[in-house]
């Protein structure tokens, strides 16, 4: 990784460039000075315990040749030790589960920066990868499987993100069929590829509490992901040194199995506020009404005509967005449409209209 440069576009020395990363994740990861946490945290009415065999069926599933986190301590350690590591982390687990509260070294990251298309002297335009405890995955893959049944019944079909026996091909396939249908009946059809401007790192945390309250996810299992979420920190690894610890206040977890998880309950209260379902906007086929499509935070929005894709659907997913915390990335949004189309400008900013696009790493032509 080469030098980078300051917010002012100046290029920074070895030394500069790692204070410059210390400057650009603290700001990235600040917590609202408005909106603290009220939380008193410890829950007495406790969802069953963790047994042996599902330490054992966790450790058995953490991926292998993979770096270890802060702890320095690598997976095949504990599986080489086999039924001993296992009740050593049983004890540790069970412990976590009743007290709510974690290992400082398990709340602890490493950021790896790895460079994305543009310019690589912009810290913006790298993306990190999270290097974090491995001893600490056994106990959030428990947690995952956990509340693998609130997504179930939270989540649409129109999410197809991070879920067992959906993918990114369910999505693709979705699409190319409703451009055939349209196509076939001479139909009109709009398209809006909806971009976030780094949502993943953008979540207010008491937000996410308050809306897994309401999709009814129990009190202990919150608890446990508020303690995690508390005190966070983290250090980026750069080319020319480390940074110092600085503390993570906003974003779900990077690295961590849990935050598509998170993310997704965090984009269903979006959708669900903007009342989509119960809109008349979108696509009428197959005696249903489709006018979204998501993979996590890239969601799709369709209409039938121009007026009901930017008033009824894009201008109210904006409006919900922004009030947790989310905002559009005009720039990268675009539309695609079948006939005629004004120009459309947000906030001064012009919506590129497109007659191809990619999503989900799949071209689309119309």
């Amino acid at each position: 990784m080469g030098s980078i440069k300051d917010r002012n576009g100046i290029d920074l020395t070895e030394a500069e460039d790692i204070k410059r990363w210390q400057e650009y994740t603290e700001e990235l990861y600040k917590k609202e000075l408005h909106n603290p946490d009220n939380h008193d945290g410890v829950i007495t009415h406790l969802e069953p315990d963790i047994l042996e065999r599902e330490v054992k069926w966790a450790l058995e599933r953490i991926t292998t040749n993979k770096a270890s986190g802060g702890d320095g301590i690598p997976v095949e350690l504990f599986q080489i030790l086999k039924d001993d590591a296992v009740k050593v982390l049983h004890a540790i687990c069970q412990q976590i589960w009743k007290t709510q509260q974690w290992p400082q070294d398990w709340k602890r990251s490493v950021f790896i920066p790895i460079p994305k298309k543009g310019n690589a002297k912009e810290c913006s335009n790298y993306r990190t990868i999270a290097l974090i405890s491995h001893a600490s995955q056994v106990t959030l893959k428990i947690l995952q499987a956990r509340l693998q049944q609130y997504v179930n019944h939270e989540l649409p079909d129109v999410q197809a993100g991070f879920r067992k026996g959906r993918g990114t091909r369910d999505q693709i396939a979705n699409i190319h069929w409703i451009i055939e249908k349209a196509r076939q009946f001479q139909k009109s059809i709009y398209f809006c590829f909806i971009d976030y401007t780094k949502a993943f790192d953008c979540v207010d945390h008491n937000k996410l509490w308050k809306i897994l309250k309401e999709m009814g996810i129990p009190d202990h299992l919150t608890c446990l992901l508020r303690n995690l979420y508390a005190g966070q920190k983290a250090i980026v690894r750069t080319g020319h040194g480390t940074t110092d610890w600085f503390q993570i206040g906003k974003g779900v977890r990077q690295g961590c199995i849990l935050s598509p998880c998170l993310f997704n309950f965090y984009a269903e209260y979006i959708m669900r506020n903007t009342g989509l379902e119960e809109a008349q906007a979108g696509i009428k086929t197959a005696g249903r009404n489709i006018n979204n499509l998501r993979y996590a935070d890239d969601t799709t929005l369709m209409a039938e005509s121009e007026e009901e894709l930017l008033k009824s659907l894009l201008m109210k997913v904006k409006e919900e967005s922004e009030k947790v915390g989310l905002k559009l990335n005009i720039q990268k949004t675009k539309v695609m449409a079948s006939g005629p189309i004004t120009l459309w400008v947000i906030n001064g900013e012009t919506v590129e209209t497109a007659s191809d696009f990619f999503w989900l790493q799949n071209h689309y032509r119309w």
